[in-house]
């Protein structure tokens, strides 16, 4: 037994010690939050609330929000929680809210006034069935075919402070349900993911399983009907709590439980406990449907889109929204997007301006988490070309580091924040992904460059635009399909590094077949002057010729001073 917990990662063993909700039970009213330990940092994520060792006077509080429903007074009470504590608000990118710069001795009276006033932080980080989401327009549009949000209040009050499952899975999994054919979002990033499907005239949901910020979800050939929704889901947790692993912490999300053990074992292994057999999946429902401002409602009334400063709000904004949401008996709801949607507006009339064009952008909590390279939420609109994004509701997804929080691979345009001396004494800059096929699952967004300079990131995204504008495909989903995905990647970045070099807006044509290397190299020659390869290689002449357009002190591709680290939060 001993030589088994050895061989448990780190969280692991300290579970093996003293279950977490025990720990709540014995621990949690006496903590000194000036004062914690490593065992203390990873059960308080289990209660919502984040601190680290080298940033210990820095606490933050999630709440989760069902679906992204939450009531006018809840709303109106987190703002004037917000303001007492002066707090930063955020929404997250699974429709629920971080509370940050909480002081540590607050934690204690700010955990119990949220939770008491319905504000659930349990179970919001750590190892947990994270908040679960669906679409805004979940049973209020033209597309909803099937209102899922019982279905997760349900699943939600099967899991919140279930002593058997608090802190207590493998690991994080995140779920996301839609009986909506169009979605603001797509959900494939999930661990879980239940999409609409249709079986036999019967309306459903197809089972997606092993999503993650980087990955597809694979199409698990299950179909469930509404009723059976439930019992698949309470089935899937106790299976991965039973037999996910517990060992090397970077190999225990359910992605790579299918990896190793395969999609038809995991499986079985859940009909062992659902305990009836499984039917085949049924047609998928998915569309592609573009939203604005407003949406049209099946009560022909509208929803409004307040598009927020990059997912943070103040008291005065959400005072105001809630007071208008009062007056007019219409409901808040939060997206997925990081963004407020006023259901049941009676005038396609915007009741407040909304302060940034942030409504197809998905933005991690950047110089808020530790982690993050960059200070996203302030310098986005000196990064992107905003009006152009939201002119063609364009989806880019922001991450501020390597964890991926802004599901950049999972957009039409993803950023992701690195450090960098390859282009001389730069702050750093971003590693570009273009061309997801999101709506349907189909793919995750492919590699463009793996760094461009923050000095040149707009030009570089500017031009990405510019070239989808000229292909005169309606979204940039069908561009993808139909242009960028039918090259390969070493071609496709250069081919927009000699439009840059040569200050042209050249597209590339569309193909019947995916072409060969060497017909994408006479497509080059043919299309650009100046064109060298370097021995002959897309590679090589990548790096060499990002190298003489982006370096900062100088054309010399081989210059590498010594790297300066820049606090660029």
């Amino acid at each position: 037994m001993q030589e088994l917990e050895q061989k448990l990662n780190k969280r692991e063993r300290y579970k093996a010690r003293l279950n977490p909700y025990d720990y709540f039970v014995k621990e949690f009213a006496t903590i000194d939050f000036e004062s914690l330990g490593e065992g203390d940092r990873y059960y308080l994520q289990d209660f919502g609330i984040f601190n680290t060792d080298f940033l210990e006077d820095e606490f933050t509080i999630r709440i989760r929000v069902a679906g992204g429903r939450i009531s006018i007074k809840q709303f109106h009470f987190l703002a004037d929680i917000v303001n007492k504590y002066d707090l930063t608000l955020v929404i997250t990118a699974r429709a629920g809210f971080q509370l940050h710069d909480v002081e540590a001795e607050d934690v204690h009276e700010l955990f119990k006034l949220l939770n008491d006033n319905g504000l659930i932080t349990w179970q919001s980080f750590g190892d947990n069935i994270r908040n679960i989401v669906t679409d805004v327009y979940d049973g209020v549009n033209k597309y909803a075919k099937i209102e899922v949000y019982p279905l997760i209040k349900q699943m939600q009050d099967y899991i919140i402070k279930n002593p058997k499952y608090v802190g207590m899975l493998p690991r994080r999994v995140s779920i996301g349900i839609s009986g909506n054919e169009a979605n603001v979002n797509s959900f494939f990033a999930n661990d879980l993911y239940f999409a609409l499907a249709k079986k036999e005239d019967n309306y459903g949901f197809n089972v997606y399983m092993g999503g993650k910020n980087t990955e597809i979800a694979q199409d698990a050939d299950i179909f469930l009907l509404y009723e059976e929704v439930f019992d698949f889901f309470t089935a899937f947790v106790e299976t991965f709590y039973t037999h996910g692993s517990r060992f090397s912490r970077s190999k225990t999300r359910l992605f790579y439980m299918i990896e190793e053990m395969g999609l038809d074992k995991l499986k079985t292994l859940i009909a062992d406990v659902y305990a009836k057999p499984f039917n085949s999946s049924g047609e998928l429902q998915l569309i592609h449907g573009d939203f604005g401002e407003f949406e049209r409602l099946n009560n022909n009334t509208y929803a409004f889109c307040y598009q927020t400063d990059f997912a943070r709000l103040t008291p005065k904004e959400m005072r105001q929204i809630s007071d208008y949401a009062n007056e007019h008996d219409a409901q808040i709801r939060l997206g997925i997007d990081q963004n407020i949607y006023i259901i049941g507006v009676n005038e396609k009339v915007a009741p407040f301006d909304s302060p940034a064009l942030s409504s197809t952008i998905v933005a991690c909590a950047g110089n808020l988490c530790p982690y993050a390279v960059w200070s996203i939420k302030d310098e986005s609109a000196e990064y992107l070309p905003l009006e152009k994004i939201y002119e063609h509701q364009i989806k880019v997804g922001f991450s501020g580091c390597a964890k991926g929080c802004g599901r950049h691979r999972h957009t039409d345009i993803g950023l992701i924040g690195l450090k960098t001396n390859n282009f001389g004494d730069t702050d750093g800059g971003a590693r570009v992904f273009i061309g997801a096929e999101h709506d349907s699952g189909k793919s995750v967004a492919r590699q463009l460059f793996s760094m461009v300079p923050f000095v040149h990131l707009k030009e570089t995204i500017t031009l990405i635009v510019n070239l989808f504008e000229e292909s005169k495909y309606k979204n940039f989903q069908l561009y993808a399909h139909h242009i960028l995905n039918k090259y390969s990647e070493d071609f496709l970045s250069l081919w927009h590094l000699y439009n840059l070099k040569n200050k042209t807006l050249l597209t590339l044509p569309k193909q019947d077949k995916i072409p060969t290397c060497k017909e994408e190299e006479k497509l080059l020659f043919e299309s650009f002057s100046g064109v060298a390869l370097v021995e002959d290689d897309f590679k090589k002449t990548l790096s060499a010729l990002a190298k003489e357009l982006w370096s900062v002190a100088g054309k010399d591709p081989h210059y590498k001073p010594p790297m300066q680290r820049t606090n660029v939060r």
